[in-house]
């Protein structure tokens, strides 16, 4: 069972904003000599809030059917080991370590490229990862949200 959890807003001038939590079960490492106890494989269970916004609904009423952002994750992450899934992450590009940060950005990547396949466009605009009940990482698309506010800070 989720418990209920209030997010940090995102600004933005959609007419829908749409918000689905999920959680999943993964072990990971951090390839660095600097990660301290976390070059070590451990795991998590990780809760994860997606948040898509837009004006247009599609065929069915939905911004985004909630189930199919859960798949996108949960079927994909959930009892793996992160480090595992070389088109996401890697053991040698620091960028792409599966840290909290990276991992909240690739579940942004994975939104970010169903919702471009889809008729009504919407957007993701932020992606909330907490991996400890004390430690969480939110990954916003910066150039995505200067854009949708007129360019400020281009």
């Amino acid at each position: 069972m989720m418990l209920q959890q209030i997010y940090p807003q995102v600004m933005h001038s959609f007419a829908y904003e749409l918000n689905k939590d999920f959680q999943f079960a993964a072990a990971h490492y951090v390839p660095s000599d600097k990660a301290g106890q976390c070059q070590r494989v451990h795991g998590h269970t990780y809760f994860a809030n997606v948040t898509v916004a837009g004006d247009e609904l599609d065929d069915t009423g939905f911004l985004v059917n909630f189930s199919i952002i859960k798949k996108l994750i949960h079927d994909r992450l959930d009892h793996t080991l992160l480090n595992d899934h070389a088109e996401l992450f890697s053991n040698s590009d620091s960028e792409l370590f599966p840290t909290t940060e990276v991992v909240a950005r690739k579940i942004y990547e994975l939104v970010t490229e169903y919702l471009q396949s889809t008729d009504n466009k919407p957007h993701c605009v932020q992606v909330f990862v907490r991996e400890t009940p004390t430690s969480y990482c939110i990954y916003r698309p910066v150039k995505l949200l200067r854009e949708l506010q007129g360019g400020v800070g281009k």
